[in-house]
Formats: structure tokens, sequence, C-alpha cells
């Protein structure tokens, strides 16, 4: 008698059954979608369980199913023995449990019932898998499911299998029987599939392959290997129970008689597992049809020719991932054929599992599992586990059994699922078991690292050992010359499709891209190219994409995340084995094999496996694969462009047309041919290359150059590989323009150009995202374009960097040729000598792109680049225009000092300049921005200037004639376009410096109007008075926009400007008050503003410390003015009042000498130096900037000394004169005063002439300190 069972009599189990279950079954409650259950106080509160009613699958969020599982907490507890379980059924294909039919004793289960192996409309069409009679788990089980739940694969799950694969492997330490297992790692998940060796070995025996696996097998592990067959005994068993199951849905059909006929009844019998055990091995995996044969194959039967990543890029999302696989392939056993798939968590160990076991209804809770046993067998610990494992897996709380003797029904028990650990002669620990899960994956994980391998885990029948081989190392190494491993497709393919999941997440972590890359380069080594280009070209594909190329912040973000350590093919473990762990080739028993060096790992002995945590803890382990994360953007775009040159190379090896292509050679650039030269030649091809970038209607329907045919895989392959190429080359252009490299920025434009130009050979119609990364590169080619006109000085280097090209540069350029002849851009890269061709270029660059922007397809999505293309375009027309301005300047110096008219070539100089300043100001206008428009007002006012210099009138002396109307008018026009351009700033705070440039313009046109009106007066067409009002106006203008008050570089400037206007102002009304004559109050008005603007004239040069020779001439000629009054004067004391007064002013000279004398010093001193340097040569290095000229004009200096002494002479004479004759007699000081004139006029006649000019201006401060009073010396002039 079983512990913790009861019997039941069958009239009464199943009327509590159907009771049970009744309120399910009429749909008054809903099952659970997520069957979890656990250990309550009573059985009366204890949750139903069940699996989902429907055949849908189960999308469960994996946040939230954790979430709400956490919460119920499956615990099973077992005394002391206590393990954590949890399942969520992800799939069925089951519908909801049908309540299972009670036998009535003694019915013979040898008997078929009358449904035997057909088909049940209670279990629906997965009727006979529920049963069991369905065939057996193929060899690629796992991988179906893989395929079918990839969101799991790779992070979230630890084990994908069969759940028989599973039991198998926790029973290892209990059984005796063999296991052989093929183990493939994907991320951190572990696929498990069982390798039946005998079929596989009876397979080589047909095939020839796997036949160096068979002789490694038979020398290292069963050298008597031999094809076992099962007994009689086996087949019995498995034909009683399809009967019962069978029975028990048909309850009350009766028993069929079975023919008498032997034979007949082993046939039946043998139906029931034909299928399980028959051969299921599938074809050997070598290939997918090639591509040079797909044309013969039904359509229905090929592989998806529609592909292109949709989802990893932007391609329409109409477009989904590849069809890998054809129905045929699937049928091999690829596809995901178990009646559920259950996502287990056993303790901290996560699993996908495929499972078959058929699940009833009945009993106390509203799903059971239904057993047969032989009542003279006792039940042994493995059927124990068996039971246990089946019912945690699929989350069944009750085990019905059934005994039979001879197949006749005797009784039913009914189980906890709890209980079962307690059974008599089945007894076990559920934490021994736990044990060893953990141990056994923990083993595997640490072993299994590569990914791509495929590894064998063997225990040989009644041996203690567990080996683990790596087979794809020992197929490398078999001396055959085809090894095939027919695990090598599936593996491949299911790395891509990990890769590709992971891509396709739009929040998908960046820390993740370096499992991407290893998935990926792990499939490409995997696939033959010539066999499977289609998805190492689209993993080739996607890792480009790993380099998001314009996302700036990813070095930052995610930069030491993606440094972390690891090979590119295998993960490696956080903390190492035992010991006793490495040494995988020692054997604990003398009757061990001999010692195996072939294993990759060895358990010495299964009861290590019960040991806990004997090997690493499962939860400790995590892939580690590096990315390669470099700052340098040239390093990233050559690895993006490496792999999409392997990319193409896998795209063209699949088109058959290769004899049709002319032969070239990857090595040779292709010569570039052009027609035409010149402006039109480039407006010709912008024109062209607009007609190509507007979007097309129809489809291309011919075939391409290369062959290759519309909307096949690899149209849509190659349209995102060129794609990726261009803006990789963009990328490069723009990081080389920023290190000023504009020779290398040209090539890479022409290059990324040139592959827009091979997209745009093959597509219909380009999408708005094209056209906008298209007017990117012409916006940028004008750019460069710009920089290579402004440094024209550096060409040589330029041309060396453009004429450079790297090996990977010339094959991408060779797979473009197959393509497109790449010649749409030439002229647009084409490194010019002649700047004003550079500078057409980039104007006609930035206007292609501007009307690709101002576009039907792109009028809503280029606002943002708009602008920024406006203000190139507005740039390039202000370069462009300055361009022919200073062109026109420089024909006019040409002719400076030749009598001259303005000739034709000037003032088609003139026109074109300003047709582009105009144009620009336009463009500045759209998008309102008025700094850059008050700068081109500005360029055209000096644009004005220069047109008015220009019309400068000669005279038949060859010296300049009066001011003109002409240069009158331009001057004006000139003063208008300032104006405008301090209108557009509106104040200073709008932009300060180009407020100041533009102020000081206009300031400088006015000064420069009124000079040449004063110096050049048009004396003939206007009369003196008229001439001198339109001066001082124009000189007063120039004054109000002089800003003396704002500190600035400019002040000094603006200082100098406003004394220069003052003085010009002073001597002019200076001359009329000398030429005026009759009018005196005219007279008075001319004195006073002379007077003013003499003193205001000095006040500024006083304050300035580079204009003494200006100080010394406006002093100079004060005392001038001065003089000139006194001759008009009768008295004796006024003309003596008036000298006085002018002695102060020639006193004021002191400040200039003093800055004269100073700037004479530091000559003497240079030329000291320079001397010295001759002498010593080896030291002229140290004092390079000795010689270096003065600012002094020393030729003025001298003319002004000229005017100073007879001057100087001529005042202190008279006031000698005037003092010694005066009728009143003067006082003591006057007559000290009297008596120094004398000394300092004495000194000055004895002077000597020749003296050097340093020695004649410290004289000169000698005898001006003199003549001061000592309180009114500030400073002692240098003594003689």
């Amino acid at each position: 008698m079983l512990p913790q069972s009861r019997s039941v009599t069958h009239q009464h189990t199943q009327e509590s059954v159907g009771a049970t279950l009744s309120k399910f079954l009429d749909g008054s409650e809903s099952w659970p979608k997520v069957a979890v259950w656990l250990k309550m106080s009573s059985p009366e509160h204890e949750p139903v369980s069940s699996v989902p009613t429907d055949h849908m699958h189960e999308d469960v969020d994996h946040d939230s199913t954790a979430g709400e599982d956490t919460k119920q907490g499956a615990v099973v507890c077992l005394g002391n023995n206590e393990v954590k379980s949890r399942a969520v059924v992800k799939y069925s294909a089951a519908p909801p449990p049908a309540t299972y039919a009670l036998l009535q004793e003694q019915t013979d289960l040898k008997l078929p019932p009358a449904n035997w192996l057909r088909e049940s409309t209670q279990l629906g069409s997965a009727g006979t898998t529920v049963l069991g009679s369905s065939s057996k788990s193929k060899p690629f089980s796992s991988f179906g499911m893989a395929y079918d739940f990839i969101d799991s694969i790779g992070n979230d799950v630890d084990v994908v299998s069969d759940s028989e694969n599973i039991k198998k492997l926790l029973k290892i330490p209990y059984s005796k029987s063999h296991v052989s297992m093929a183990v493939h790692r994907v991320g951190r998940t572990l696929l498990l599939d069982e390798l039946d060796i005998q079929e596989l070995f009876m397979r080589s025996s047909h095939t020839g392959d796997w036949t160096w696996l068979k002789e490694f097998y038979q020398r290292l592990i069963d050298q008597k290997w031999q094809r076992k067959k099962k007994s009689k005994e086996h087949w019995y068993e498995k034909a009683i129970l399809s009967k019962f199951l069978y029975y028990s849905i048909n309850g009350n059909d009766v028993a069929e008689p079975v023919p008498s006929d032997s034979d007949n009844c082993a046939e039946a019998e043998e139906a029931c597992g034909s299928a399980e055990y028959g051969p299921s091995w599938p074809a050997t995996f070598n290939s997918t049809a090639s591509e040079a044969d797909q044309s013969t194959i039904p359509k229905e039967e090929r592989v998806g020719n529609t592909y292109a990543l949709g989802h990893v890029t932007s391609i329409p999302k109409e477009q989904n991932l590849p069809t890998l696989f054809n129905e045929g392939e699937n049928s091999q056993g690829l596809k995901n054929d178990f009646v559920r798939n259950i996502l287990w968590t056993f303790e901290d160990i996560h699993m996908l599992v495929g499972s078959n076991m058929p699940i009833f209804g009945g009993g106390r809770y509203p799903a059971v599992s239904l057993r047969l046993r032989d009542n003279n067998k006792p039940i042994n610990i493995l059927t124990g586990i068996d039971y246990w494992l089946d019912n945690l897996m699929c989350n069944v709380p009750e085990l019905v059994m059934c005994f039979h003797v001879n197949g006749i029904v005797q009784k039913y028990e009914m189980i906890k699922t709890e209980d079962i650990p307690d059974l008599e002669n089945s007894t076990f620990s559920t934490r021994v078991v736990k044990d060893i899960a953990q141990n056994i994956l923990s083993f595997l994980k640490s072993n299994c690292t590569k990914e791509g391998h495929t590894y064998w885990l063997f225990k040989a029948s009644g041996s203690d050992i567990v080996k683990l081989y790596d087979l794809t190392t020992l197929c490398e190494e078999a001396p055959e010359e085809k090894c095939q491993n027919p695990f090598t497709l599936p593996v491949a393919v299911l790395l891509y499709k990990v890769a590709s999941n992971m891509m396709l997440k739009k929040t998908q972590n960046r820390k993740h891209y370096g499992t991407i890359r290893t998935l990926l380069l792990n499939c490409v080594k995997l696939l033959d190219k010539e066999k499977h280009p289609q998805i190492i070209a689209s993993a080739h594909y996607m890792l480009s994409e790993l380099f998001q190329l314009d996302d700036s912040s990813e070095e930052e973000s995610n930069g030491e995340s993606l440094r972390n350590g690891g090979s590119e093919d295998s993960y490696s473990e956080d903390e190492d084995e035992e010991d006793d762990e490495d040494e995988s080739c020692s054997y604990s028993t003398s009757s061990d094999p001999p010692k195996d060096c072939k294993a990759v790992a060895v358990i010495k002995s299964v009861g290590e496996l019960s040991v806990p945590e004997k090997y690493t803890s499962t939860h400790k382990i995590r892939p580690n694969c590096s990315f390669p994360v470099s700052q340098d953007k040239e390093e990233k775009c050559r690895l993006v462009l490496c792999y999409v040159l392997k990319g193409l190379k896998a795209v063209d090896s699949s088109i058959k047309k290769e004899s049709d292509l002319p032969a070239a050679d990857p090595n040779t650039p292709i010569p570039l041919k052009y027609e035409e030269s010149g402006a039109r030649a480039v407006e010709k091809e912008i024109a062209l290359l607009l007609d190509r970038a507007a979007p097309c209607g129809e489809g291309l329907k011919l075939p391409m150059r290369s062959g290759m045919l519309p909307g096949s895989w690899q149209h849509q392959m190659k349209l995102q590989l060129f794609l990726k190429a261009s803006k990789a080359y963009c990328v490069l252009a723009e990081a080389a323009t920023n290190l000023l490299k504009y020779g290398r920025a040209l090539r890479y434009i022409k290059l990324a150009l040139q592959c827009h130009d091979a997209y745009c050979a093959i597509s219909s119609g380009l999408y708005p995202r094209v056209l906008l990364f298209h007017s990117q590169c012409l916006s940028l080619c004008g750019d460069i374009q710009l920089m290579l006109a402004q440094n024209a000085s550096n060409r040589a280097a330029y041309l060396e960097e453009y004429n450079y090209q790297t090996r990977d540069d010339q094959e991408i350029l060779h797979c473009l040729h197959r393509e497109s002849s790449c010649q749409a851009f030439n002229m647009a890269t084409d490194l010019a000598t002649d700047p004003e061709y550079q500078l057409f270029v980039s104007s006609k660059c930035y206007e292609a792109a501007h009307d690709l922007l101002t576009s039907e397809a792109l009028k809503d999505l280029g606002q943002e680049q708009l602008a920024q293309v406006l203000k190139r375009l507005g740039n390039i027309r202000n370069e462009m225009g300055v361009f022919y301005m200073n062109q026109a300047a420089a024909l006019q110096t040409e002719k400076e000092g030749v009598r001259r008219s303005v000739c034709a070539a000037e003032q088609e100089l003139w026109k074109k300049s300003f047709s582009y300043f105009e144009k620009g100001m336009q463009n500045f206008e759209a998008i309102s921005d008025s700094v850059n428009k008050a700068l081109l007002l500005c360029n055209i006012g000096r644009l004005m200037r220069i047109c008015a210099q220009a019309h400068c009138a000669m005279t038949s002396e060859e010296s300049r004639g009066e001011f003109s109307p002409e240069e009158a008018l331009y001057y004006n026009k000139a003063v208008d376009y300032y104006q405008r351009a301090m209108k557009s700033l509106g104040s200073r705070e709008s932009h300060t410096a180009v407020w100041d440039s533009v102020n000081w313009e206009l300031s400088t046109t006015y000064f420069t109007l009124a000079t040449l009106l004063q110096d050049y007066a048009p004396l003939s067409r206007k009369a003196q008075e008229q001439i001198e009002r339109e001066v001082t106006e124009a000189m007063m203008k120039s004054l109000r926009y002089c800003d003396l008050q704002t500190e600035s570089a400019r002040q000094p400037l603006y200082q100098y400007r406003a004394a220069t206007i003052h003085h010009r102002l002073a001597s002019m009304y200076h001359s009329c008050y000398r030429n005026q004559v009759g009018n005196e109050s005219l007279r008075k008005q001319h004195r006073s503003l002379a007077e003013l603007h003499y003193s205001k004239a000095v006040r500024l040069f006083l304050s300035l410390s580079d204009a003494p020779c200006e100080l010394l001439r406006t002093l100079l000629e004060r005392v001038a003015f001065a003089e000139f009054t006194m001759a008009g004067q009768n008295s004796s004391a006024v003309k003596l009042k008036t000298l006085t007064g002018a002695l102060e002013i020639m006193n004021e000279t002191r400040h200039a000498f003093r800055l004269i004398h100073k700037e004479l010093h530091e000559q003497q001193q240079r030329e000291a130096l320079a001397v010295e340097e001759t002498v010593n040569p080896e030291e002229s290095n140290e004092g390079c900037d000795s010689s270096a000229s003065s600012g002094l004009n020393t030729q003025e200096v001298l003319k002004l000394i000229g005017v100073f002494e007879p001057s100087f002479s001529f005042l202190l004479l008279q006031l000698v004169k005037l003092s010694t004759t005066s009728k009143r007699k003067p006082s003591a000081k006057e007559e000290e005063q009297v008596k120094v004139y004398k000394q300092v006029y004495s000194r000055l006649l004895r002077a000597e002439k020749n003296a050097a000019l340093i020695q004649r201006v410290a004289l000169y401060l000698e005898l001006l300190d003199q003549l001061s009073p000592p309180a009114e010396t500030d400073e002692t002039g240098p003594s003689v």
C-alpha cells in the first residue's frame, strides 16, 4: 500500500471529478493563464491549477509575470526538504483537460478500445501527442522552441530542452543508463538535445557521414559497440499504456475484439511506437538550395527572397526578417512540435521546457496526470523522480495511478505531487535533486564556452563517469576532407535569429551590443560563404549597424560597459572551478578506460553531483563579451566599411551574371572621364542629380547591371549596404574636415556620393530619409570645397591626401561599379586648382541641397536642416561676392597712378559681386538672420566704396583731380547700405562685434568723403562756402559715429579719428579766417571755431601715446594761428598777451617731444644691439626682433622741427622786444622772465644744426623746461 495515497470507488470518484470540473467546463469560471501552486494548510483552500484553455501562444510579459509569480510564492514543502518551483505555460496546443474516465475493474487493457490511434474530438489535433503515441523528440527539438521564443534566448533562460532530457540529466546519479546529449551555447542559454548515437551510427553506415565520430566512439568509449534492440516487453508496455490512455478518454466504449492472428496484433502494437522508434535523424544539414539552383525550385519552397532588415534599419515596415528555412527543412526537426512549452523556474534555474505529458481533469484538482503501473512491480526511485518532475514542469498538483496485473485493471490511487518524494521504495530528497540540477548546469556552463560549437555530454551505460567533448573541434581534426556536423546550420541560424531579435528591440540597451557582435561573428564562422550568402550578408550588415555613427554620446554613456574583457567567440565565467575539477583526464578506478585527452571536461563520479555547490553557482555565471568602442570616429567608420565590404562580397557571390561584367582589378582605380569642364558641366551634373534624386513612381522591372533582379533579397541588401557605406564615408569626411584635412575630406565625400549614386542606380525611388541624408552629403561637399578655396596655399598637401586610397575603398568602389558608373558627382567632388571654380561648385552643392529640402518629399521633414543650408547658401554667396569684389579691387590697384577710366571687366566684377551679395541677403532674410544680413549690407557698402575709388578723376599730369560726382554718388550709396545694416541690427546688444564693425565703416565712409571733398574740392562745380558746409557736415557725421566712451579695441582708433577730424576742421576754419575779408562777425566765428577744434584736437592727441607727430603739427598750427592773430593787433599789451599765450601753447609740445625722444632712444638701442649681433652671429637668434624698424616717421619729425625752431625763435624774439620797449616799468618777476627768454633764445641760436636728431630733441625739451616755472614743470627733461 502506498503511503499518503487514497483508494476510491469508481462511482464516487467519477461523480466527484465531474462536480469539481463542472464550473470550469461550462465556462462559468475561466482557467487561470499562469499555473502556480503551493502547499496549503487544508485541501479546501488549495488553488486550482491548469494549463491555458486556448490553442494560442500565451504572450506573457516577463516582468509582470515574474511579479505575479513572486507574490504567489510557488513553493513545494516536503518536511525539511523544500524546493521552489514555478511554471508558466507559454504555449499550449491542447484544449482544456478532459475528465478522465475511471475504468471498471477487470478491464482488459490488452484489448484495443474503439478509438485507439484515432484523432480525439475531445483532445483536438494534439490528441495523439497528448496520449503519448507521437514520434519521439527530434534531434533539433530545442532549436524549434528557441525559434518560437527567441526573446528568451541568450539572456533570460538558462536551458532549452525537451522535458525528457531534463529528467534524464537529473536522474544521472541514480541511474546506470547511458546519457548522450548535444549541447549548444547561445549567450547564457544552453540548448540540450538527445544525441542518439545508435541511430546516428546506423545512418552513418548508409551515408558515410559521421564516420570519424563512429571511429572515435569505438576507439575511446565503447570498443564493442553494436545496435541494441528493444525487448518485446518494452513494446508490450508501450502498447497497453497507449490503450489505457485511449480507454481513459473513451470510458464507456466497449472494447473491440482483437484479431486472433498474432502478426496482426503485433502490427497494431508496432503502430503506436513505430514513429517514435523509427529513423528520426534528419538528412545532413548542409544548406538550403544554392542561389544558382533557386530558379528551378517552386516558389513556395524557396528561401524567402524579400529579405531586408526592415526593423533594424528604416526600410518600410512591410519587409520582415528572412525565412531562412523552408517547410521541407522544418519537417526535418526544426519545428516546435511539443504540445506545450513551459517556462519552468526550478530554484534559480530558468528553463524553457517542451512537454507532451497527457493532462486530464478529475480528482480534487482540475488537472491531474494519469499513470499506469504493474501491480507486481514496486515503484522505484527513478520512477518517482520521473513522475515528480513531470508534475512540477507541467504544474500538475495530483497524480492518478491505475494499477493492473497482466493488463487487467485492479484499482486507482490518487497522490499529491508534494507527496511523491516520500512514496515507499522511491523515497528521494528534493534538495538533492535541486543540487544535481545546479551542479549539472554549472558544469555545462563552465565548460561549454564557445558559441557555435557542438558539445557532446556522454555517460556510458553502467559507468559513473560523465564526459564532455567538443565535437566541432574533433570534426576539424578529423582526417576526412568533408566532415559534416548536422548541427552547424541550425546553430548558425539560431545565433543569427537571437542577434537580429536583440537588434529589433527599440529599447535595447547598448551594453548588449557586445553580445550581439559575438553572436553574429560566430554565426558567420559557422557558415559556408558559397552556400549561405544571404545570412552572411545580413549578419555583416547588422555588424555594421552596431556602430551608430550619428550618436555622439555613445562613448560617454556606454563606453565603459562596452569595453569589458572577453573574447569574441566565447564567454568567461566569474569564478574558476576547483583545482580537482581541472584534472579532466583522470579516472578514479583501475577499470576505467584509458586516459581520454579529447574530453573538454570530466565528472569523475556522478556522486559529486549530489554535493551542494560542488560546482560554481549558476547565478554568478554571466556572459562577458567584448565590444570595440573607439573614441576615434575614423576607426569606427573603417570597421563599418569592412563589414559592409564583406556583406557586398557575399551578395555579389550569389548573383549569377559574373561573366557578363567587365573584368576589373580592385587594386586599380577606375579612370574618370570628363566630357565637359567648367561651370556648365557642374550645372548639368547638378540638374541630373536632382532628376535622379526625385522620388520615382514606377518600380524597376528589368535586371540591373550586375544581373540582380529587382525585389530580390540581393537587391534589398545592397540598398542597405550602399546606404550604410555612404553614411560611413560621410562621417569620415566630416571628421577629416574638423581636422582641417580637406583633401582627405573631399576624397571621403566623393566616395559617399559614389555610394549614393550606386544606391540611386538600383533604387526605384528614394525614401525621404535617404533624400534628407543626401542633402547632408551635398551640404558637406559644399563646405569642403569652400574650405579648399579658402586654403589654396596648401593645395599640394591636399592633392596628396585626395589621391590616397585604401584597399577597402578600392574594393568597395569595385562593388559599386557592378551597379553604376558612379560618375554623377565627379565634377562636384573634383579637386580643382581654381578657387573661383571651387567656390562655384560649393555654391551649386548648397543649391542642390536646398532644392532637395524644398522638394515635395521633404517639405515637412527637413525644416531644421533647411535653415542650416540657407545659412550656408548665404555664406557661400557672401564669399563669392567678396571674391569678385577683391578681384575688382586688385584690378583697380594695378591701374593705380595711371590715367584710367572704368573698364568693362571692372563693371562685370561689380555686377557679379553685387548679385551674389543680394542673393545672400535673401537667404539670410529667409531665416531671419539679421546679423549676417547686416554683414552682407556692410560688404555691399565696401563694394560701393571700391566703385567710388574707381571713378577717381585723373588730370593730364597723372595727378588726382577734383572730387567727382560719381565718387560722391557711390560714397552716398555706401552710407545708405551701412545705415541699413545698422537698422537690421537694431542695437549694439544684438551683436556687439558686428555693430562696432558697421559703426566703424560708416564713420570711415563719412570721414573719407569729407577728406576727399576737403583735399580735392570741386571748386569748378561748387562754391567754396558750399564745399565747406558739406565738409563740415560729413566730418560731424563721422564724428557722431566715433564711439569714444566704450572701452574696446577700436577706442584708440576712434580717438585718433576724432582728433584728426577736429584738427581738419580747425585747419579749415583757420584757412577761412585767414582768407575771409570784410565780414568781421564771420571772421570771429571762424576764429572761435578754429580755437575750439584746435583745443579738442590737442586734448585727444594728448590722450594717445602713438601720435606725437600729429600732436606737434596741431600745436604748431595753433601757434601759427596765434601769430597770425597777433599780426592784426595794434596794441602792444594785446600783442604781448597773445604772444604769451602762443608761448604757452608752444610749451605744450613738451609731451610730443618726450614721446619722440623715447622712440628715438629705443631705436638707438635696437641699432646698437643689431651691431653686436653682426659681430656675434651665433647670438643673433636671441634678438631677432632687434632690427625691427621704429613706428616713428623721422622724416616727418625733421619737417616739423624745421617749422618748430623758427616759430619758437620768433616768439622769443618778439616777447623780448615787446617787454624791453614797453613804456611801463617791468616788475622784478617780469625782468627775470625776460632774462630767461634771452637765455633760451641765445641757446637756440647757438644750437648745432647738424647735431643728431635725438640731441636736438633733448635740447628742445631742456629749453621748454627752462621756460616753464618750477611749479609748472611736471617732469625733468633729458639733458644733452
